[in-house]
């Protein structure tokens, strides 16, 4: 690898920026480097944008990077020579986590550290003290054991992230194994990358693991890496997931590969209300609350299932799909730092911005495996992804012209025309598995009446959507058209394209969710295609940039077509 050479990628700025050229043969050396502890902020075709902050550093330190590695890398790739106070930036913030320990002695919970100035700052910093009891010292503070999470999100917000090696109870024993045949007869075994990721949680069994996140692609097995991490501790556990089909998903594949009885494995739903040595719960139902009766001011309305957590003596709290995280749980979360935690998701963004609550309340980033690693393994399709660009007609333009800000997307992203293309690109793959995935319910009945393809919503039963998709999964039903609640945790293993209508304004998480709906490895190597239908030069068009710099993130490129393009198109079939 050169270094300061005029024919490398990157270039970094005093900012803390780093513009990646595209066109460059080194652009995927040099993105695969920079993922590890930069912030992807913008993709359009010729320049990336990635941010260094304080955030992705504390994380790839946490993952075992060093500074000299992460400089390393930036100096093998950069154009010209790295800022001066980019490198000390690195160095500083890299060196800060971990500055300071949680420790358990007894039943006192302490925060060391080496460094006495250090101490009698934090010691006198007003986000830290109120959760101090005592001053033991210059290098020693006691805390009061039930704020261990609000000392966390204390810390990381004053800039010096603790090191929690405060151990966690060991929770009411679960003896379990794994099978090496699942129930169905197929031979089971963890694949390596799972294998990895439940080493970086577990750790040992020791403090320094217990809490963290795993990152893996949709249809990676993320859920074999719970169970997997279940089976190493040998505890009771509480699953939390996104809905009840998710649930149920789940308790199957408990079933499938574990010799669990079924009568230890509880569904905590809407429909039903099991606690059992595992249960598996929904964010929906932990999150509700009942209605005010009356209007008289008083206490804010319980959450009253959040009782839950504490019915069993929980050794293990797993979060599926921690970028959803709901705000209520976080502040649970902060209350039971002492029980084990495991976030499992696709994509470490989350809308809201609360990555940090991610990273103080349920652990820092243990495992990441790249998309395209895993695609060039086999582990996932390859996948295609094309951008189908769409003019507005005249009388729509003036429409959108003069509607407010939030409208305009509405009217864009219903633009007619799209449904044009759409029966197009269905002429185009008569022979595979499709799904149509959309924002909003009246676009996607328009497209339900037009093809007499079943609808899944918000509103259908559980049941129904069972049916559908297993209709779907057998050959039955070659099309689906899904809602935002296709989005998350549905197995369909034989989807191989996936269109994309509308989507909810620029959200990374939502594009990784729907393109991981196709991910899952195909028959002869055949080919998944994601397809996002954009209506060009309006707010659809800006939202959708935005959606796609996941897809950057993760090795992807997409085509870029003009509606008056698609006739003379065709996709390609097999992976090369």
């Amino acid at each position: 690898m050169m270094s300061s050479s005029p024919g490398n990628p990157i270039i970094v700025q005093s900012d803390k920026t780093v513009l990646l050229e595209v066109d460059n043969p080194l652009y995927e050396a040099a993105r695969d480097q920079l993922a590890r502890f930069a912030e992807l902020e913008k993709s359009p075709e010729y320049i990336h944008t990635y941010r260094i902050t304080p955030l992705s550093l504390w994380n790839a330190a946490a993952g075992g990077l060093s500074a000299e590695t992460i400089i390393a890398a930036l100096r093998d790739f950069s154009r010209y020579h790295l800022p001066d106070n980019v490198l000390v930036d690195i160095a500083d913030y890299v060196s800060r986590y971990g500055r300071v320990k949680l420790i358990r002695e007894g039943t006192n919970l302490i925060l060391v550290s080496n460094d006495a100035p250090l101490m009698a700052e934090l010691a006198h910093h007003k986000q830290l003290q109120p959760h101090i009891l005592e001053r033991l010292g210059p290098l020693r503070l006691r805390i009061d054991p039930l704020r261990r999470g609000h000392v966390k999100q204390a810390l990381v917000s004053i800039g010096y992230p603790a090191e929690d090696l405060a151990g966690y109870v060991q929770g009411a024993p679960l003896h379990f194994a794994l099978r090496q045949t699942t129930r169905s007869g197929a031979p089971f075994v963890l694949r390596r990358y799972q294998q990895e990721a439940t080493a970086a949680f577990y750790a040992g069994g020791g403090p320094s693991g217990g809490s963290g996140v795993v990152v893996l692609p949709c249809g990676a097995g993320k859920t074999i890496v719970g169970i997997a991490a279940m089976e190493k501790l040998q505890c009771a556990t509480l699953v939390l997931t996104t809905n009840t089909v998710a649930a149920r998903q789940w308790m199957a594949e408990l079933s499938d590969k574990t010799d669990l009885p079924e009568d230890s494995i509880g569904e905590y739903s809407g429909l039903r209300k099991q606690v059992r040595p595992v249960t598996i719960a929904t964010y929906q139902i932990m999150t509700y609350r009942p209605r005010k009766r009356s209007k008289t001011p008083g206490p804010e309305n319980p959450y009253i299932h959040f009782a839950l957590f504490n019915q069993q003596d929980w050794g293990l709290i797993i979060y599926d799909e921690v970028h959803l995280l709901p705000a209520p749980v976080f502040r649970i979360t902060a209350e039971i730092q002492a029980r084990r935690r495991l976030g499992l998701t696709a994509t470490f963004v989350r809308e809201d911005g609360r990555e940090t609550d991610v990273f103080s309340l349920i652990g820092p980033k243990k495992y990441d495996a790249p998309w395209k690693d895993l695609e060039r393994q086999g582990w996932i399709a390859t996948a295609e992804c094309h951008e189908i660009r769409i003019s507005l007609p005249d009388d729509l333009r003036v429409v959108y012209a003069v509607t407010d800000k939030r409208g305009k997307y509405r009217v864009a992203a219903e633009n007619p025309r799209k449904l044009d293309v759409l029966e197009q690109l269905l002429a185009k793959h008569l022979d595979d598995s499709i799904l149509i995935i959309g924002m909003y319910l009246s676009q996607l009945q328009e497209v339900a009446e037009r093809y007499h393809y079943p609808l899944i919503t918000g509103k259908t039963s559980v049941r129904e959507r069972q049916q559908l998709y297993q209709a779907f999964r057998s050959g039955d039903i070659r099309c689906l058209i899904v809602s935002k609640v296709g989005n998350f945790a549905i197995d369909l293993p034989d989807a191989n394209v996936a269109i994309q209508i509308s989507g909810t304004f620029g959200s990374r998480q939502e594009e990784a969710q729907r393109l991981g709906r196709i991910l899952r490895p195909k028959h002869y190597g055949l080919l998944a295609h994601f397809y996002t239908l954009v209506t060009r030069d309006t707010r659809d068009q800006e939202y959708a940039a935005k959606r796609q710099m996941f897809l950057t993130e993760q090795g992807y490129r997409y085509e870029i077509l003009y509606q008056d393009e698609l006739p003379h198109w065709q996709p390609t079939r097999v992976a090369s």
